[in-house]
């Protein structure tokens, strides 16, 4: 299918780093990008803060901004919640790709050269981490929220009729171009599975790698536990709506069906 939005080359990556509450786990972070990617092939690092980011994380991306200079950008949101703070930041990226994830260490960063490597060879395709693919796996994940986060990635895929064994995950490469042209909807948690399937919608091909998940060690999550529910709105709504309805504005070769 022709997309209209084709990415035919990967020149450099944005980091996309949502802060709340996170001090030497933002740290780590870049500190792991930097030591395991490089230098050229880091767009810029692109952290996004609100009124509700606490006094210590905002210090820390104040001194990690003003050590990288130009290639660190600091952003308030104007939007709520997390899928705010993404979808901002996916109109304000300028690499040719851009990474979602976290800054607690539930992603992790050490993962990003693999999604640049993916993303040099397959520049138009998205690559998603998975933590159901064999390599991967949960830390510190309590047994009846994985049974139904099983439950429900098998359900999500079933829907969708793809074979991805991880769909909410918040770790992904994208194509800039393709997140600028998608009309986002969601503002909380369930944005999440909103980047994974409106793209299969559209008909771009995601590429799965196994990633080890590992609970925070400090702050608190943002994500309360019936939030989960919330992602079946979502996924009917979108499954079976015409696919011109998910882009900002029609595109030529994009099927309404």
């Amino acid at each position: 299918m022709s997309t209209g939005f084709a990415t035919t080359a990967f020149e450099a990556v944005t980091i996309i780093l949502p802060i709340i509450n996170e001090t030497q786990a933002l740290e780590t972070t870049v500190e792991v990008i930097a030591a395991t990617c490089r230098r050229s092939e880091i767009r810029e690092y692109l952290i996004v803060y609100c009124q509700r980011t606490t006094p210590e994380s905002m210090a820390v991306a104040r001194r990690i901004a003003a050590r990288l200079g130009p290639a660190c950008v600091l952003y308030e949101q104007k939007m709520p919640f997390i899928g705010g703070a993404m979808r901002e930041a996916f109109d304000l990226a300028r690499g040719s790709h851009l990474v979602m994830m976290s800054t607690d260490l539930e992603t992790d960063p050490a993962l990003i050269q693999v999604f640049i490597a993916e993303a040099k060879k397959n520049p138009g395709d998205i690559t998603t981490a998975s933590r159901w693919l064999r390599g991967g796996g949960f830390e510190g994940y309590s047994r009846p929220k994985l049974l139904l986060n099983w439950a429900f990635q098998r359900l999500f895929a079933l829907i969708y009729g793809s074979r991805l064994t991880d769909l909410t995950y918040a770790f992904r490469i994208f194509p800039t171009a393709l997140v600028q042209a998608i009309k986002w909807e969601e503002l909380k948690h369930p944005f999440f599975l909103e980047t994974a399937i409106k793209p299969l919608r559209l008909g771009v091909r995601i590429r799965e790698v196994p990633a080890k998940w590992q609970a925070r060690t400090e702050g608190a999550s943002q994500n309360a536990f019936w939030q989960n529910f919330a992602y079946f709105r979502i996924a009917l709504q979108v499954r079976f709506r015409p696919r011109q309805h998910l882009l900002r504005q029609p595109l030529a070769g994009i099927q309404s069906a």
